[in-house]
Parts: C-alpha cells; structure tokens; sequence
C-alpha cells in the first residue's frame, strides 16, 4: 500500500515543480493578471486532482491527468496575440470542446491521429524552441542567478534524471528568496480563491490559439498518454478521459484554468512497476497523487506571486530547461524519416519564427506551410522515383 502512494506523491510534486512556472507564464502572457494567474493555477490543479481520482477509482486503471505543458508553453510563443485574458479564456473553452468531441467523436480522433507527426512533432518543436533558449540567454544575462541552476541541472541529468528539474526549481527560489524584495508579499493574495472570467470570443484568437493548443494537447499529451498506459498492458479509458477532461477544462477556463490531459511523463511514474509490483494495486498511485494535486493547488496564491515578483527571464530559464526533454522528443520525431524532413523544418522554422499574419500566429501558419510542402513532396516523390 505504502508504495503507490508514495509513487503517486512524487508523481504530482514532479509534475508541479516541473511546469508550474510555465503554466504561470503562458497565462501572463495572454493577459491573465495575478489574481486571474493564481486563480487559473488552483483550478487545474483541482481538476487534474479530481479526474485521476474518479477514473481511477471506477476502472481501476492508473490513469494519471495533468496540465498541459505544450499548451502553456504555447501560450508564451503567441504573446502579442491577445493581451485580453477574457479572449484566451474563450479560446481555452473551445479547445475543451474540441476535445469532448473527439471523446464523443471517434472519426474525428482518428482525423487528428492521422495528422502527419512530423508536421505536428515540428510545430510542437518551433513552440518549445523559443522558451528553450531562455537557459542561455540567461546565462549571459544574469549568470549569477542562471549558471548555478544550469549546472545543478546538468549534474543531476546524469545522476538523478527524475530530480534534475526539481531541484533546479528549489535553487531557482532559494536564490531568487535571498536576492529579491519580499515586497511582493504585501498585498498579495495568498489564499486559495478562484476568479470567474467571462469569455470574450475573438474568431482571430481562436484560430491562434484554440486550435494549435487543441493539437499540441492531443499529439503531444492524450495520445502519448493512452500509448503508455497500453504499454503497461492496460486498456486506457480514453473516451471517458477525453469526455471528462474537455468538460471539466471547459469549465476550469472560466476559473482562467489551461486545458488538462492525459499524463505523459508522470503517467509512467505511476503506472510502471516503480508503483507498485503488482499490476492490480497501481491505480492507488494515481488517487493518491490526485489528491496531492489539489492539495498542492492550495499553494498556487502564493506561488503565483512569488514567480511574478522574479526576474521573468530566470522563471523562463528554469523553464526551458524543464521542457529540453520535450524539444528533444519532438525534434527526434519531427526528423525520423528522411523524406518528409524538409516539410518538418519548414513547420518548425515557421512555427519559431513568432510571426503573426492576419493577426494569426506562427503555430497555425507552421501547420499549413508544412502541409503544403509535404502534400507537395509526396505528390511529386512518384515522379522523381520514375
């Protein structure tokens, strides 16, 4: 009993050191204030908390939720956008729809899955790539603060991979604690609260937002979440995750929360052997983790005001470092087959450009140009072979 527990409790403190800042940092950037921030951390921390609770308790199943990470670091590459959290808020309520959808709709999530990967693997790419390269403007920015975290990190990417990004974040705050003002907590709401946002839709924000933050959340999340649990020889539940995770983010955006998804990484934390030897107990990970979730979401007052009272380029260092990984995957992916490597550089250059056209951002016009170049590609690869 002691070990799924255990499991499940790291699994939520990793998932939450490791992106919470991210999450913080999209919000802010499309507008959301302090209080809308905070209010939009406790939300899907409750959520993410809930879902892995009820699912796993009913299939007895280890079905672990979580934020979505490419969604949030999303949101930081299409600052410029919106500065109206309320149009964000209309665009988070969409993508949610979407994905009840495609719980509700199978033809349409087999649409989505046969999304060329390195079309959608290249465009996850260009998002992450800018926020990545906060390590090393850092660096030479601020590199008192930057290089000690850098090197903690690196150290224990060798030694302790599970730990390297924690640990990151924890010396990131004893720093930033010694060398920033503590006037940040006066007048900061440091209580759990949440703030209703009324949804102001914006069809050139949606197309933006809502629709590349719907296929980062199903390429880069649901669908590598499903594909880890049936790797541990479960049958996931995906049309009850997608149903209950699109409508309860349909309502968290009203609370300024992002959309929650299926688990990757932590998903593996709880539903590999490191939870439990036998296979039938692994579901309490996952309970147990949800409530720390929510728990952890009790913090988000005080962890909201803590990150925007720091440097905004540290918090994106220790960012960017947290989603390496990421980048590395989709890049891998994106590159795999040497015949659509040409459309998959051309998604990602687009998509890291950061240009807006029409007032659209760079992630939907990534999609398009890479489609263009690979519908071209293929369509004239016969010839070439001839």
């Amino acid at each position: 009993m002691v070990q799924p527990i255990v499991a499940g409790i790291v699994a939520a403190i990793t998932g939450f050191s490791s992106s919470f800042a991210i999450v913080l940092a999209g919000l802010a950037a499309v507008g959301a204030n302090e209080s809308q921030a905070a209010s939009g951390l406790l939300i899907v921390c409750v959520t993410q908390g809930v879902l892995a609770i009820v699912l796993s308790l009913i299939t007895k199943v280890p079905v672990k939720f979580a934020w979505s990470t490419p969604g949030a670091a999303l949101l930081v590459a299409t600052a410029g956008i919106t500065d109206r959290f309320n149009e964000a808020v209309a665009a988070f309520v969409v993508a949610a729809a979407l994905i009840v959808l495609v719980g509700l709709w199978p033809a349409l999530g087999r649409l989505i899955s046969r999304i060329p990967r390195p079309i959608s693997n290249a465009m996850l790419a260009g998002i992450l790539f800018p926020l990545c390269l906060a390590p090393v403007t850092a660096a030479a920015q601020i590199p008192m603060l930057a290089i000690p975290v850098i090197l903690v990190w690196l150290v224990l990417a060798r030694l302790a991979p599970r730990w390297a990004v924690p640990a990151s974040i924890v010396l990131a705050g004893v720093l930033l604690a010694v060398t920033v003002d503590t006037s940040w907590l006066n007048g900061a709401n440091l209580l759990p609260h949440l703030e209703f946002v009324s949804p102001e839709f914006d069809p050139v924000v949606v197309v933006s937002i809502a629709l590349p933050l719907f296929i980062v959340t199903m390429a880069g999340q649901n669908i590598p979440g499903a594909a880890i649990l049936t790797s541990f020889g479960y049958e996931p539940p995906v049309r009850s995750a997608l149903v209950g995770s699109g409508a309860l983010s349909a309502v968290g955006a009203l609370a300024g929360g992002i959309t929650v998804n299926l688990a990757a990484l932590t998903q593996a934390l709880t539903a590999g052997p490191e939870a439990a030897a036998d296979r039938s107990r692994r579901w309490i990970a996952p309970v147990a983790g949800g409530i720390a979730d929510i728990v952890l979401g009790l913090f988000a007052g005080f962890a909201t005001a803590f990150v925007l009272a720091s440097p905004p380029l540290l918090i994106q260092a220790v960012a960017g470092l947290a989603l390496l990984g990421a980048l590395v995957g989709a890049v891998t992916a994106a590159m795999e087959d040497p015949d659509d490597r040409l459309a998959a550089i051309g998604t990602f250059l687009v998509t890291a450009s950061g240009i807006t056209v029409v007032g659209i951002g760079s992630a939907f016009w990534g999609l398009i140009v890479g489609g263009i170049v690979l519908v071209w590609l293929r369509f004239r690869r016969p010839a070439r072979a001839a």
